[in-house]
């Protein structure tokens, strides 16, 4: 690859659930290393990332150092990584004023369920992180599918939007 790691952030207005699972996921998927390094943040993140999050990842296995619930002005500034994708993975973060990315990002919304809002029993809960966590997964790894070296910045970012509507 002649292009250095795709710098990709996820965005959640929490930044404790889906965005924190969507930045692990793609860095820890083979497919993902050495393409792409994911970070995540939230308009109004909470405190701390959800701990079904975190039970979840360390279930399965991926490393959950360095995750933090965090605001999405560290990446608006001049001082952070230029980002290439910016994915909002809930409604609520889609629909905010989003601050200016430097660097001219593709933008696409893979809006889904808030695995947080589920009521009911932990195993309910548990179940709908797990099943957050395969679709960002299936998600991440179409778009690490996707023939990069052969699609013009229009038709890559047409495909990334439409990775969303799956």
């Amino acid at each position: 690859m002649t292009h250095r790691p795709y710098n990709v952030l996820f965005l959640c207005t929490g930044n404790s659930a889906r965005s924190i699972l969507a930045e692990a996921v793609m860095n820890a998927l083979p497919v993902c290393r050495g393409k792409f390094v994911a970070y995540s943040a939230g308009s109004h993140p909470r405190a701390e990332p959800n701990p079904f999050a975190i039970e979840l990842l360390h279930r399965i296995g991926l490393s959950t150092n360095g995750l933090r619930s965090k605001s999405w002005d560290e990446f608006a500034g001049q001082a952070a990584p230029a980002m290439d994708f910016i994915f909002t993975v809930c409604d609520d973060a889609a629909g905010e004023q989003c601050p200016f990315w430097p660097g001219n990002p593709m933008t696409a919304h893979w809006g889904m369920p808030d695995p947080a809002a589920v009521e009911g029993s932990d195993e309910d809960k548990r179940k709908a992180f797990h099943d957050t966590m395969l679709l960002l997964r299936r998600r991440i790894e179409l778009l690490a599918s996707l023939p990069f070296d052969k699609l013009d910045r229009m038709a890559l970012h047409q495909q990334a939007k439409d990775i969303g509507r799956r």
